[in-house]
C-alpha cells in the first residue's frame, strides 16, 4: 500500500484543502462568442477624421502605459504652407531607423519650396482666355493625394480606412502614419528587424546540388523561389492563419502547371482553419492533411528551395509558414520519399540503382523484425540446419522470449534516437560514448551474441 501510495503521489495531484469555485455567467460559451464578436467589431472599426481620437484609440489597443516598445511619435506636417497635426505608430526592434527618419521624418517634417509655399501655376488643369478674360480650372487640393505623391519617397505605401488592416501590418514591422483631418491612415514598409542569414542546409545535404537552405523569414524564402523559377507564372498568395497570431502563410504555385482543383482545395482548407495560434509548419501540416489511421505522411517536408522548386515544376503546391525554415509540398506520394535531389544530378543508371538500394531498405526496415520472430519462433524449418541449432545453443541461457527482445530493441533505437538530438552539443561526445557501450550491451543482450 504504501508503494501505491508514492507511485499515486508521484504521478498525480491531490490538492491538501478542497477549494469552492463560482462559475461566473460570462463564463459559458455562448458569452465567449459573442466576445469573441465583439472584439473583431472593435478591431474592424474605421479611421475617425479626429487625431485626438484616434491617438486614443490606438493607445488603448496597445496598452502604450505598459508596453515599452510601442512608439508613438507626433510631430507637425507641413503641406503647402499650412500645417497639420500627425503621429506615427511603430513597434521598436522591428524597423528600419534610417528609413524612418531619412524617408518619412524629415520630408514631413522639414519646411521646403514643395510645401510652404502653394504654387497655383501647379495645380492648374486647364485655362482659357475669353475676351481678355483668363479661365482657370483649378484642381482642388487634397492632403492625401499630395502627401502621397510629393512628400512620401518610401517605395510601398498603402492607404487603409480600418484599424485592423493598419494593426496587422504594423505587427509585421511596418509603420502607420495618422494625420488630422484625414480618416484615412498610410502603412509605409520599414521593416528592419534582424533575420538570419542564408545559411547550408543541415538535414539534406547533398555533393552536387545547391548549398541554400530556407530561413525564418518569409519574404526571403520566396525570393528564393523567385531566383530559381524565373517565370512570371510563379504565383505567391499571402494567406493569415490565427485569430491571435496572424501568422502569415504564402500559397506558392506555377498557374500554367499546377491544377487549379487541387489549388482551390488547398487555398480552401487554409482559409477555413479556424484557431487561435499556428507557429510552425509542423502545426500546419497536421491541420491540412486527411484523417489517416496508418500514419502514412501526406506531406513533403524540405529546407532545401531547389528541391521545393522541382516539385513547383511537376505540379505541386508549396506552403511557406513565416518564422519556420522549412517548406511543406503537397500532395506527397510513396515514391517522393525514396528520391533526393541528388538523383537528377546523377546518371540515369545509377541513380536507379541507388533507387532500388533505397527499396529494398524500407522494406528491410518495415519486415526484418517481423520476419526475425517469425522464422525463428514459428518457422525453424526456413533456417538452415547449423545456423538453427547456433541460435538455439545461444538461446539456452536467455530467460526472454524472442519478440520481448525485439520491443526492447526498437525501444532503446528510440531512446538513443532521441538522446542524440536532444542532448547538448558541449557533452554530446561524452554522452556519445556511454551510450555507444550501452547500445553495444543492449545489442549483445538482445540478439544473443
Amino acid at each position: 500500500m504504501n508503494v501505491k501510495k508514492m507511485i499515486k503521489n508521484l504521478f498525480t495531484y491531490t490538492p491538501k484543502e478542497e477549494y469552492n469555485f463560482v462559475l461566473l455567467r460570462n463564463t459559458n460559451s455562448d458569452e465567449v462568442l459573442e466576445n469573441k464578436d465583439l472584439q473583431k467589431e472593435s478591431e474592424s472599426k474605421s479611421i475617425y477624421p479626429s487625431l485626438s481620437v484616434n491617438l486614443e484609440y490606438v493607445k488603448s489597443k496597445y496598452n502604450s502605459m505598459i508596453n515599452s516598445d510601442i512608439i508613438i511619435r507626433e510631430f507637425t506636417l507641413n503641406a503647402r504652407g499650412k500645417q497639420y497635426s500627425a503621429f506615427l505608430l511603430y513597434i521598436d526592434g522591428m524597423i528600419n531607423t534610417e528609413i524612418m527618419n531619412e524617408f518619412i521624418l524629415e520630408p514631413l517634417m522639414l519646411r521646403s519650396r514643395s510645401n510652404i509655399y502653394d504654387n497655383e501655376q501647379n495645380r492648374v488643369i486647364s485655362e482659357a482666355v475669353t475676351n481678355n478674360i483668363t479661365v482657370r480650372k483649378v484642381k482642388k487640393f487634397n492632403l492625401a493625394d499630395y502627401i502621397m505623391s510629393c512628400l512620401m519617397p518610401q517605395n510601398t505605401v498603402e492607404q487603409f480606412t480600418e484599424f485592423s488592416k493598419i494593426f496587422n501590418d504594423v505587427n509585421s514591422g511596418n509603420c502607420a502614419l495618422f494625420i488630422d483631418t484625414l480618416n484615412i491612415a498610410f502603412d509605409i514598409e520599414v521593416k528592419g528587424f534582424e533575420k538570419r542569414s542564408i545559411e547550408k542546409p543541415e538535414n539534406e545535404i547533398v555533393i552536387k546540388g545547391a548549398h541554400e537552405s530556407f530561413v525564418e523569414n518569409i519574404r526571403t524564402n520566396t525570393s528564393l523561389l523567385r531566383r530559381i523559377v524565373h517565370n512570371e507564372n510563379l504565383v505567391i498568395e499571402n494567406i493569415s492563419i490565427g485569430e491571435v497570431t496572424k501568422t502569415s502563410c504564402a500559397l506558392c504555385y506555377i498557374k500554367t502547371i499546377a491544377n487549379s482543383d487541387l489549388v482551390g482545395e488547398v487555398r480552401y482548407r487554409l482559409n477555413n482553419l479556424e484557431i487561435d495560434s499556428m507557429l510552425s509548419s509542423g502545426q500546419l501540416e497536421q491541420m491540412i492533411i486527411d484523417s489517416n489511421l496508418m500514419a502514412v505522411p501526406q506531406t513533403i517536408s524540405t529546407e532545401r528551395p531547389d528541391k521545393a522548386t522541382s516539385y513547383l515544376l511537376d505540379g505541386r503546391v508549396v506552403l511557406l509558414v513565416n518564422g519556420a525554415p522549412y517548406a511543406l509540398i503537397v500532395p506527397a506520394v510513396f515514391t517522393d520519399f525514396l528520391a533526393t535531389p541528388d538523383d537528377k544530378n546523377m546518371e540515369t543508371s545509377f541513380s536507379n540503382f541507388i533507387k532500388w538500394i533505397r527499396i529494398l531498405a524500407t522494406f528491410l526496415t518495415l519486415l526484418l523484425p517481423g520476419l526475425y520472430v517469425a522464422i525463428s519462433s514459428f518457422h525453424q524449418e526456413l533456417l538452415p540446419t547449423d545456423l538453427l541449432y547456433s541460435i538455439l545453443a545461444s538461446r539456452e541461457t536467455v530467460p526472454f522470449p524472442v519478440i520481448f527482445e525485439i520491443l526492447i530493441l526498437e525501444i532503446s533505437f528510440e531512446l538513443i534516437r532521441e538522446a542524440g538530438i536532444r542532448v547538448p552539443s558541449p557533452i554530446g561526445p561524452t554522452i556519445g560514448i556511454v551510450r555507444s557501450f550501452n547500445y553495444w550491451t543492449i545489442c549483445c543482450f538482445c540478439w544473443d551474441c
